[in-house]
């Protein structure tokens, strides 16, 4: 497969992260799979698959608003994937260009949320983040900007996963407050980032 010029495909986790995409590179092929890729059933890709959106930190050096290009990806029952290296060179210089600094250390995908005590073990297997869909994304090649949201110091509720039935609950509204004014700027910011990354490439 000729990663360099086959245009990619962006998959997007939620609402929010496609919607970054999309004003920030129209006409992008942008792929809204749901959560642990719920929209996406048996579907596969063709070609190479550019993951897009947010994820949970697993390092407590590692703040919200961090960014994350790696050069691996990894299930947490240790099948591990190397990311497209053309790609993920051009990730990397598009964040550059941009003036956004960026971390490569390994990704992690799991099909559970990780929180609380349960994020140390894997931080200290040198993972700097997880997600729920890049390492399980079905593609010929992959590979991944991720801007980290929740981190071991502000951790978010397991409600989030269900977002109209966390706001039922009183205990979750401040951290909706939070999330919604800093939620969508780490989203814009993995966007942007891809949208630059596909401008080089058209």
């Amino acid at each position: 497969m000729d990663t360099q010029h086959e245009p990619p495909t962006v998959v997007t986790a939620t609402g929010l992260e496609t919607r970054a995409v999309r004003r920030r590179a129209a006409g992008a092929r942008v792929v809204e799979a749901g959560v642990g890729l719920a929209n996406v059933g048996r579907a596969s890709f063709r070609g190479l698959a550019v993951s897009c959106g947010l994820a949970g930190g697993v390092r407590d050096d590692l703040a919200t608003g961090t960014i994350l290009i790696p050069s691996v990806v990894a299930t947490t029952a240790g099948r591990s994937i190397a990311c497209d290296a053309m790609w993920t060179a051009r990730l990397r210089a598009a964040a550059a260009r941009l003036g956004y600094a960026y971390v490569d250390a390994p990704l992690l995908t799991s099909e559970t949320l990780i929180t609380g005590s349960a994020r140390a073990p894997w931080a200290s297997r040198g993972f700097a983040a997880v997600d729920m869909e890049t390492a399980a994304i079905p593609a010929s090649a992959i590979a991944a900007v991720r801007v980290i949201l929740d981190t071991p110091k502000r951790e978010l509720s397991p409600d989030w996963l269900y977002p109209a039935r966390a706001m039922l609950r009183p205990k979750n509204w401040g951290q909706a407050l939070w999330l919604a004014r800093v939620a969508p700027r780490c989203a814009d910011v993995a966007a942007h980032i891809v949208a630059a990354a596909l401008a080089q490439g058209a």
